[in-house]
């Protein structure tokens, strides 16, 4: 069933189970929809196989990095697990919508999903007859900000031994001073993107505790001030001259050489909660033609470390965005009919395997076919794959069979009733 789950995925228009039984061969509406909502497999040791495979593929190269990005998926009503009005990344706006917080495994060139985390808002962790009609877990039924799952992603990915050099991570995330911290405590080098409005220091910000300023204070200062102000990253860099940017290339592209221009400063960050301040990499990047588009990065990787390294470390993000891009075009990420915890992770889970099937045919044709995209792959699969017959009997036929699941779905209904009805 999981096989056939997976031709669905491949050769269906949208990944709806009625779409995916119309064409799968010896597929079946109801039994896509039992695989899915009610069978009692784990995810959880798909997850961590899709993992380990991710990893022989792409890890431990030098450009290897785990990119944590969240993705939103639109729904109507409120029955869908994780439901609520929240930011919605994919229409820019807050919506009714879920959202869920994914690992991307890629070597600079190829990439794939190797794990994810569904984000619960407050409504539904104070709300237990919710979490119990979605069949919520107990153990999952508590807190945990985007952040928070996001450190777990890393922490999951280490203990599942993976290879990778770095993470990288959006605004959302490097806006998060205590996020930066922990991930600089467990030892991972990361490159963050931050808002122009982040704080930095030039030099170190001479923190101290300043002494009572009248005679006789009852409580005399004890929070640490920093002796000079900070300045936002936008102010500090509108003061960089001309031979302070350096143009580089990123990679190749369809469109040719992906050209930037980038600046770096060693720059001191503090939150007003820490001892000491840190001392990190600021990474400006600016769009060759486009001066006013500018993009900000925070990274704690060796000081060391030349400028056009860095360059291409922040450049990496752009691979979260085509695994999103790949599996809600090509694998039917956000097409699934369901509204449970198990359901949805089946789902998700699924195309994730897809996904990582489309990362070893990449990888398998290279360097022979260096432009094969997922696309390709998808289109190969959709002519390839057996499929249900086709023609005017087939069309009756199944026309006949939604007919016949949809009079005993009535002659259900109706039987409830008649057991429910007062005697």
């Amino acid at each position: 069933m999981a096989q056939r789950y997976l031709h669905g995925l491949a050769q269906a228009q949208a990944a709806t189970f009625a779409a995916m039984a119309a064409v799968v061969e010896h597929g079946c509406e109801q039994q896509f929809q039992h695989f899915i909502s009610n069978a009692p497999w784990r995810h959880e040791p798909v997850l961590e196989q899709i993992s380990r495979d991710g990893d022989r593929l792409l890890g431990g190269k030098a450009d290897s990095a785990l990119i944590i990005d969240e993705s939103s998926f639109v729904k109507q009503g409120n029955r869908s697990v994780g439901v609520a009005r929240q930011w919605c990344g994919r229409l820019g706006k807050v919506d009714n919508c879920q959202v869920a917080v994914f690992a991307v495994l890629t070597d600079g060139a190829r990439h794939t999903p190797v794990d994810m985390r569904l984000y619960l808002p407050q409504r539904w962790v104070d709300d237990p007859a919710r979490c119990e009609l979605a069949e919520i877990p107990p153990e999952a039924r508590r807190m945990r900000s985007k952040t928070d799952l996001a450190l777990e992603l890393v922490r999951a990915a280490r203990a599942r031994g993976m290879r990778f050099g770095w993470v990288g991570v959006d605004g959302g995330y490097g806006k998060e001073p205590a996020f930066l911290r922990a991930l600089d405590d467990m030892g991972e080098i990361f490159v963050a993107d931050v808002h122009c409005d982040q704080r930095v220091w030039s030099e170190p910000p001479g923190l101290h505790v300043p002494a009572p300023q009248a005679k006789g204070q009852r409580r005399p200062p004890s929070k640490q001030q920093a002796a000079v102000d900070g300045i936002t990253v936008e102010s500090l860099v509108a003061g960089f001259a001309a031979h302070d940017w350096t143009r580089c290339t990123l990679r190749e592209s369809t469109r040719g050489p992906l050209r930037v221009d980038i600046a770096h400063r060693r720059v001191w960050v503090w939150d007003g909660e820490e001892a000491t301040a840190r001392c990190w990499h600021l990474i400006v990047r600016r769009e060759v033609g486009a001066p006013k588009r500018i993009k900000y990065s925070l990274s704690n990787a060796p000081a060391d470390t030349p400028l056009e390294r860095l360059a291409e470390m922040q450049g990496e993000r752009y691979w979260v965005e085509r695994a999103f891009e790949d599996a809600k075009g090509e694998c039917g990420l956000a097409d699934d009919q369901v509204v449970g915890w198990r359901a949805w992770h089946h789902h998700v889970s699924m195309v994730m395997l897809a996904m990582l099937f489309i990362a070893e045919q990449r990888v398998a044709h290279q360097p022979g076919l260096a432009l094969l995209t997922p696309r390709d792959i998808v289109e190969m699969l959709k002519e390839t794959l057996p499929r249900k017959p086709q023609g005017k009997e087939a069309l009756v036929d199944q026309i006949n069979q939604r007919h016949a699941r949809r009079r005993s779905a009535i002659q259900s209904r109706y039987r409830s009733q008649r057991r429910a009805a007062p005697t």
